[in-house]
């Protein structure tokens, strides 16, 4: 038996080494509709569309340029529109990315502040959904009006190290949930209560969310920040190293409305365990902390970069913890790691295409390391849940596995599983503290 699963690895191993890569020139199209579903949401729909212009085929694998595009909307009223653009060679010797989004999110999530220390009241929404009582999931929501924009420039020090600098702005429009348009199509017996408050009302009542942050506002920063940088390749890197550090600076003489100041520092590495991409283990570590004793509760859950990508929210979510609530780590200082092991056991030629199939096996986690100040907080409010749990915030941690469709090295369509693993400690005060787990379906690698 040992023998055969070493030739199995042997034979799969010799298969992927055999294919031999297509140079792709010119442009190259991947377009993916998207469809998912939220009970508070609807049912969500819409498509994304990259487009990639390899030039000659001089820098392939990478690209010379990449536009990205998307469009989603919900049964429910809620809408994401994104649009990037990545130009390595537009400017000569610089790197220009820029990119747009628009969220209206009619039931965006809010679990409270400093993870484990806000009660989460799983038994109340499990009922709910299984028809005993209302639909609770509406507590752990808000509205939410998002806008944001930003254009980066990065260019060489030397071969590896270079400089970034970049505008940001954005706007926040927050409240409290419509409940008209939550409840529509529901049940009366399942219907939010109009006497229920949510978890975001209650804070704006007790001041844990002040009135000057409480509906959002408009921010504007400027970044900059180090990056190295020694992937052998963009897309889907197998060995290299890529790590950045920047700080925010909001001031409100940039007619930013809640002045912050913050910084991000982040180190990615890939380690080549069998060679020609076969085998590699990936991981990330990241740290968002906060100068000073306070920033806008709306500009927190961001794990914040610089370069082809947009800021991510929700430490809980495909970009960051997958398997986790969505915002279930907000603090002013977190902390944050990913860990995978990347097996691409496949690769053919097909249609002009390099194509490739890939399984992975990650672990993902997540900590407030300092919080906001939730003093103001009774521990219980009339009709509502408990709203403290822990005593301070330990490591939210998600395990899952996924598979990957690549093509061209840059075109990756990702199906991956996430659960945490509070939901397997019976017992503990961590207990179904994260939720169920998760099932994603999105494209790339998360980094």
């Amino acid at each position: 038996m040992k023998r055969l699963i070493i030739s199995a690895i042997v034979s799969l191993a010799c298969l992927t080494a055999a294919a031999q890569d297509i140079v792709k020139t010119g442009l190259s199209f991947g377009p993916l509709p998207v469809v998912a579903f939220d009970a508070d949401k609807g049912l969500q729909y819409g498509a994304l569309l990259n487009i990639y212009d390899f030039g000659d085929g001089s820098n392939y694998p990478n690209y010379n340029s990449k536009l990205y595009a998307e469009a989603s909307f919900f049964t429910k009223g809620s809408s994401l529109f994104n649009l990037s653009y990545d130009a390595k060679e537009l400017i000569p010797g610089v790197r220009w990315s820029s990119a747009i989004s628009l969220a209206l999110d009619k039931a965006m999530d809010f679990y409270g502040f400093n993870g484990y220390e806000s009660y989460y009241d799983y038994e109340s929404v499990a009922d709910g959904k299984a028809g005993n009582g209302f639909i609770y999931t509406p507590y752990y929501k808000m509205a939410r009006k998002q806008l944001l924009a930003k254009t980066d420039f990065i260019g060489d020090i030397t071969d590896n190290l270079k400089w970034e600098v970049g505008y940001h702005a954005s706007w926040f429009k927050q409240g409290a949930i419509d409940r008209e348009s939550i409840n529509k199509g529901k049940d009366d017996k399942q219907k939010y209560p109009d006497y229920m408050p949510t978890l975001y009302e209650i804070y704006r009542q007790y001041g844990a969310i002040s009135d000057e942050e409480a509906e959002g506002g408009f921010s504007s920063g400027i970044r900059l920040g180090l990056v190295y940088d020694s992937r052998d390749k963009e897309g889907a890197p197998t060995r290299g190293i890529w790590a950045e550090g920047h700080i925010h600076a909001a001031p409100k003489w940039l007619g930013t409305k809640n002045p912050f100041y913050r910084y991000s520092l982040t180190f990615r590495q890939y380690l080549p365990i069998v060679k020609n991409d076969v085998l590699t283990f990936a991981y990330r570590l990241n740290y968002e902390g906060t100068f000073g004793k306070n920033a806008p509760y709306y500009v927190l859950p961001y794990i914040t970069v610089m370069g082809e990508n947009y800021d991510r929210d929700g430490m809980g979510g495909y970009r960051n913890v997958r398997g986790m609530l969505r915002d279930r780590v907000v603090g002013l200082d977190m902390f944050t790691y990913t860990a995978e092991l990347r097996w691409r056991f496949l690769s053919f030629n097909a249609f002009n295409q390099n194509i490739a199939l890939g399984l992975s096996a990650f672990s993902d986690g997540s900590t407030v390391t300092r919080g906001r100040d939730l003093s103001s907080l009774p521990a219980v409010v009339s009709g509502a849940s408990a709203l403290h749990g822990a005593n301070k915030d330990s490591m939210h941690i998600t395990f899952g596995a996924g598979f990957r469709f690549i093509m061209n090295e840059n075109f990756i369509v990702a199906f991956e599983y996430g659960m945490p693993l509070s939901h397997f400690r019976k017992g503990s005060i961590e207990y179904n503290q994260d939720g169920n787990g998760a099932m994603y379906i999105n494209i790339g690698y998360l980094f």
